[in-house]
């Protein structure tokens, strides 16, 4: 990687600027004969050189050979001293950044065979600013300044207190160069970004050894497609948290650079911006149509279910379904909405999307509006987290942006492949236990063939679907109390007790809590015209079948409103789905049953239904 010296910058520092920390390049390093070791520099900035000499406490790096002639390093901290009307570096604090490398640039060298002071130094104190014992340098100079300086030591001096700031400062107010996104990196000095907020978090709060406090973070995108994610923390938030708009374009300089967590930021940059209380941020007035509103890097729904578990990326899809919006408790007591919806695309699956919090009530409630009335929107999410628990989905996190029917051109050709037959062609979900991903086509079969071809007996579980109507609800049992913390990104939702009157307790969180969540555990009998089962339906397929979550019809029970209960479930009943089962022998005690598991309930549709039909009827009078 090209490394780029801070030009100037030696020069800047002799003229007081100790705030900025430049790349410069380590020429020439001899030591300073004296009963304390130490060692002398010759720095480099590409345009011209400096001495410097280093802090005790860092000859170990020269010792070791980290730092040595033709290194590049980072000076972090450092002070200026003046010596007989002339200046020399104190070098504090360093960081090697290549340990070799040839000389960079066409720097202005000192004269003579040897760098030297020459006749700056004699019988002056250069103070140690490591606090031990100090050391007074004497130069012995000549005609052609090239003689080497020799130090003698001193009783010790203590060096006044604040050396940082010893001196007068003068900054380097030259306008910062506009940089693309792309070119930031740490060893850059003034830098200047000009890019649009496509994202911007949450402020939370934390709390930790420091003590409490306060972060938010924003997503940058520039003309060149460049992204970097910018980071502010407690007084820098105040400033910055009301000023930053999403779509709006900002000149944004003054920040450090520091190496990205992936496992937190998901844009394409080694990098991320720490802003400080001498960071600027400029909104620009006149509108850059060469930003681009939004980047996206699509993936197939087909893609995601061989992406990694936690992995972020970007999904467009059809929404061919919405849940309804449930509360949820989390791990640290606070409630949250969560609600589930399916998309499909062109290459033939389907995924579950959760949502979470905040966008259950926005675009969620739009998009269960749209569905309802017969309407089938796109939706574009940035953003979004893979879950691999029971087969492949995606949840919604602080940073996911989500985009109802976006102008790009990706919408527009799913929306004409939709149109034009792609709501009718069937997709395989990847989503919980459903069916294995090796057939392209789902198995049909009876109720009838499930019994007699003995399915689900084998070592691994069958599935099927099977087109049927309810014939039955158990409404004693339909649910249960369950755990409404969170463990990460998912409901506990263990079964819970009484502790009391008012309390429920969780074994596994070892928790109690004022309210308990209500999950489905539906016991129905289904039927087709070949015969009758039973099945279980668990929390999701249990919303599919009766439209409502299990907390909402639990109260409708628990308040006697029978009629509206009773109405609820005798609404669903001789309705026809397509249900989607996982058949799997299992055994209680001594005894070896067949299980039969709703995964997935879709309403029939008919159209499409009449379509698969006729393709069965071709494919027989073929044979």
């Amino acid at each position: 990687m090209p490394i780029n010296l801070t030009k100037n910058s030696l020069s800047a520092i002799m003229d007081g600027d100790i705030n900025s920390k430049p790349l410069v390049q380590v020429l020439d390093i001899k030591p300073i004969a004296s009963n304390q070791e130490r060692y002398r520099f010759l720095l480099s900035d590409t345009v011209s050189t400096q001495q410097a000499m280093i802090a005790t406490q860092l000859n170990g790096r020269v010792k070791s050979g980290e730092v040595r002639k033709g290194s590049v390093i980072q000076l972090i901290e450092y002070i200026c001293s003046a010596v007989q009307n002339r200046k020399i570096i104190v070098v504090l604090n360093m960081e090697t950044i290549i340990p070799d490398c040839d000389i960079i640039g066409n720097p202005l060298m000192p004269s003579g065979s040897d760098f030297s002071v020459g006749n700056a130094l004699p019988n002056s104190n250069v103070i140690n600013p490591i606090g031990g014992s100090n050391t007074k340098v004497a130069a012995v100079g000549n005609s052609n300044n090239a003689q080497n300086f020799r130090p003698t030591i001193q009783p010790a001096y203590q060096p006044p207190p604040n050396y940082k700031n010893h001196g007068p400062v003068v900054k380097n107010e030259a306008p910062a160069r506009i940089l693309p996104i792309a070119a930031l990196n740490p060893y850059q000095g003034r830098w200047a970004i000009k890019a649009r907020v496509t994202a911007k978090g949450d402020l939370r709060r934390y709390n930790n050894a420091k003590g409490d406090g306060k972060v938010f973070s924003f997503d940058l995108l520039d003309s060149d497609g460049g992204e970097i994610r910018v980071t502010c923390f407690n007084a820098v938030v105040d400033r910055f948290y009301d000023v930053i708009e999403v779509g709006k374009v900002y000149m944004i300089s003054k920040g450090t650079l520091k190496p990205v967590q992936k496992n937190f930021n998901h844009l394409k940059n080694e990098w991320e911006i720490f802003l400080e209380a001498t960071s600027t941020v400029d909104l620009c007035p006149d509108e850059d149509v060469s930003i681009p509103k939004q980047q996206f890097n699509f993936r197939p729904i087909s893609e995601i279910e061989g992406a990694e578990n936690n992995s972020i990326l970007d999904i467009i899809g059809v929404v061919i379904s919405v849940n309804p919006s449930v509360p949820i408790m989390r791990k640290n007591g606070m409630e949250t909405q969560r609600r589930n919806l399916n998309l499909k695309d062109m290459s033939g699956r389907s995924v579950e999307l959760t949502l979470w919090g905040d966008f259950c009530n926005r675009e969620g409630q739009d998009l269960q509006e749209l569905v309802d009335s017969g309407y089938f929107p796109v939706l574009a999410v940035k953003a979004a987290k893979v879950n691999d628990f029971s087969g492949k989905s995606v949840g919604t996190i602080s940073s996911t942006q989500l985009f109802i029917n976006p102008d790009i051109p990706e919408a527009h050709s799913l929306n004409e492949w939709f149109r034009r037959g792609g709501k009718d062609c069937a997709a395989q979900s990847i989503s919980r236990d459903v069916m294995p991903l090796g057939g392209k086509n789902e198995v049909r079969k009876t109720i009838l063939q499930i019994k007699d071809e003995g399915l689900g007996r084998s070592e691994k579980p069958d599935w099927v679907t099977v087109k049927a109507t309810l014939s039955f609800i158990k409404t004693d049992t339909f649910c249960y109390t369950a755990c409404p913390l969170m463990i990460g990104d998912r409901q506990c939702s263990k079964k819970v007790t009484k502790s009391g009157n008012t309390r429920w307790v969780c074994d596994r969180c070892n928790q109690e809590f004022e309210e308990c969540d209500y999950r489905y555990l539906l016991q129905a009998q289904i039927q087709d015209h070949s015969g009758v089962t039973w099945v279980t339906a668990f929390q999701e397929a249990g919303e599919e079948i009766l439209g409502c979550s299990a907390k909402e019809l639990y109260t409708l029970k628990s308040e006697e409103q029978d009629e509206r209960f009773a109405e609820a479930i005798r609404s669903k009943i001789f309705v026809p789905f397509l249900f989607k089962l996982k058949v799997k022998e299992e055994t209680y005690g001594e005894e070896q049953r067949v299980k039969t598991a709703v995964i997935r309930a879709d309403r029939v549709d008919f159209a499409a239904e009449s379509r698969f039909l006729i393709d069965m009827i071709m494919k027989h009078r073929k044979r």
